[in-house]
């Protein structure tokens, strides 16, 4: 089993979602000394919420996403994307505090993991892709889906009960994470006169996709892998150690990520994917230590340039931008940035607190009268999962995004 020493459990919220697997780790923990101290070091913290003023928000939100729901449990956007659209509308419902066996959303979460087990491939060249690669705006993208789908099963497993299910769920996420590693590019740097081996992953996988590798889709499978990895389900080691190696490689002289690393990591840095990296970054837990520390600075410094707040001055891709720069700052807590940068002036220091006010006081304001948001590339469903994600964010009910 693979573990990492994040500070991933508040008891007071996770225990009830995640008895099972939790239960589980102790066990492992005392076969393994080192974890040991890592359980012992756990202590109860408060439950957070959504601030009272984004509550009504939040719920015409949600309400109006289970209503676009299809009764064989997914959501689409524009008739595509089947299995994104499924995963990440079912983890807003899974922010909300909802599980698969208990909540208001209990049976719109159990149908949306029921699609996406059902359609996860066994055998074959594609054995433990979540999706069917023959499926409208699947087909040439099918990494996306796979990435997010492993990402909200990984959510869903630790409070599975039936014993078959959960069995099968293990199955398939073992498989998944099997299935992401195989499909990931190798390409090779030096680093201290050693060879090192890195790399991302593309729309296809890096055999199909003839070695194509770029930023976007190399996060969805990062965080994703580390979402399987935290449920203490088996993920190779090397696929999120070369994917980390991927991003700061990708890194430019400005601080910024580059779009796709190519033959020699040229080009313009894009703050989606910059955000995109500090979210997955230190979410691990390791970023605050050297000498990983200066890429998050970098990426911190990069965005605070090239980002404003959400909504404002509107850029290509800004909903997908600040989802995960919400959860970067979120993260970041209201002292992290003093952390990052000792010496910083008050005005230039980043806040949860002073990002939250600002992002979400708009998100009300473009708020449709039947709770869904509009605009962006993809569609309603899209844009209305991501918004209810950040918006939620301070319950803290999901172990991948708690600081």
């Amino acid at each position: 089993m693979i573990f990492t020493p994040v500070s991933f459990i508040r008891v007071d919220v996770v225990f009830r979602r995640f008895a099972g697997e939790l239960t589980m780790r102790v066990f492992q923990a005392l076969a393994c000394p080192a974890m040991v101290g890592l359980f012992l070091a756990v202590s109860p913290a408060r439950a957070e919420d959504v601030p009272q003023e984004y509550k009504e928000c939040v719920r015409k939100g949600l309400e109006w996403l289970v209503q676009q729901q299809s009764r064989d449990g997914h959501w689409e956007a524009n008739g595509q994307y089947p299995i994104s659209m499924t995963a990440l509308s079912g983890m807003s419902l899974l922010m909300e505090g909802s599980t698969i066996r208990e909540g208001k959303y209990r049976e719109n979460i159990r149908r949306a993991a029921d699609f996406l087990m059902a359609r996860t491939q066994k055998g074959g060249g594609k054995d433990g892709l979540i999706g069917n690669p023959n499926l409208p705006g699947e087909a040439g993208k099918y990494m996306y889906g796979h990435g997010f789908g492993m990402l909200f099963l990984a959510c869903v497993y630790g409070d599975e009960e039936d014993v078959e299910r959960r069995k099968r769920l293990e199955d398939i996420l073992v498989r998944a994470a099997k299935f992401s590693f195989n499909a990931q590019t190798v390409r090779e740097t030096t680093r201290k006169g050693k060879t090192v081996k890195f790399g991302g992953w593309g729309y296809l996988t890096a055999k199909e996709g003839n070695n194509f590798d770029e930023g976007s889709v190399t996060i969805t499978q990062v965080q994703a892998l580390r979402a399987v990895r935290n449920a203490g389900l088996e993920v190779p080691p090397e696929a999120i150690q070369r994917a980390i190696v991927y991003l700061e490689e990708c890194t430019n002289s400005e601080g910024g990520i580059i779009y796709q690393y190519g033959g020699g990591g040229g080009g313009d840095g894009r703050p989606a994917l910059t955000a995109a990296a500090i979210a997955c970054g230190i979410s691990a837990g390791d970023y605050f230590k050297e000498p990983s520390v200066q890429f998050v600075k970098k990426w911190f410094k990069f965005c605070q340039q090239k980002l404003g707040v959400l909504g404002s001055n509107r850029t290509g891709h800004d909903e997908y931008t600040h989802y995960y720069f919400s959860q970067a700052v979120y993260m970041l807590g209201d002292d992290g940035y003093s952390r990052l940068f000792p010496g910083a002036k008050d005005s230039d220091r980043l806040t949860w607190t002073k990002y939250r006010k600002e992002a979400f006081d708009n998100l009300v304001r473009t708020q449709g009268a039947n709770g869904s948001w509009t605009g962006g590339h993809v569609g309603p469903v899209f844009i209305t999962a991501v918004h209810l994600s950040m918006l939620q964010l301070d319950k803290g009910c999901l172990p991948i995004y708690q600081r």
